[in-house]
């Protein structure tokens, strides 16, 4: 396992998901904060840091491109060493090609962070495992929003615990901000 070399994944921390925070709606309000510093420590350690925003193609959408909810939060700063724009879930359907980029640098572990836990984080996870990366999901540097499935409304807080349930062990190790810094 080479940790000299893990990259940071930030996934979708775009303006257009503060249309959705409303009380009660959304989990871990230390997110973005977590996320940033990430970013400050992977870069103090000079590791790669990939960006990844979602370029919606729905015409409604507050992600589709050249709106002002398709732009990164305020904490996404300075220049990644990857660019990736996609319009699905997993940051390895976008463009440039993820992996291509991960392989061509020699880059075999990753560190995913950002929104929605249980969308394009998980999603990306779930691929990253598959295509045999050692993958961390900094689980307290996402955070998701309720949502209602048959009339029943399932909590934040509770889709963000299924997921570290359902991709733990199998596709990622789920870690906390504090642990993932520590074992930089």
């Amino acid at each position: 396992m080479k940790l000299n070399n893990r990259a940071l994944i930030v996934i979708d921390v775009q303006k257009g998901f503060e249309e959705y925070d409303i009380k009660g709606e959304r989990n871990n309000p230390d997110c973005e904060a977590n996320v940033a510093r990430l970013i400050e420590t992977w870069r103090a350690n000079k590791l790669p840091v990939v960006f990844v925003k979602h370029n919606s193609k729905s015409d409604t959408s507050v992600l589709r491109p050249n709106q002002p909810g398709n732009d990164f939060k305020d904490i996404i700063t300075g220049t990644p060493d990857l660019l990736v724009t996609k319009s699905v879930n997993s940051a390895f359907y976008g463009t440039p090609d993820l992996y291509q980029w991960l392989t061509a640098k020699d880059i075999d572990s990753v560190a995913i962070c950002g929104i929605q836990t249980n969308m394009c984080c998980e999603t990306t996870a779930r691929m990253s495992g598959n295509l045999g990366l050692d993958t961390w999901f900094i689980l307290d540097a996402t955070h998701t929003f309720a949502k209602t499935f048959n009339g029943v409304k399932v909590s934040a807080e509770e889709l963000a615990r299924v997921t570290a349930v359902n991709i733990s062990g199998e596709f990622a190790e789920i870690l906390s901000t504090e642990e993932a810094i520590s074992k930089i």
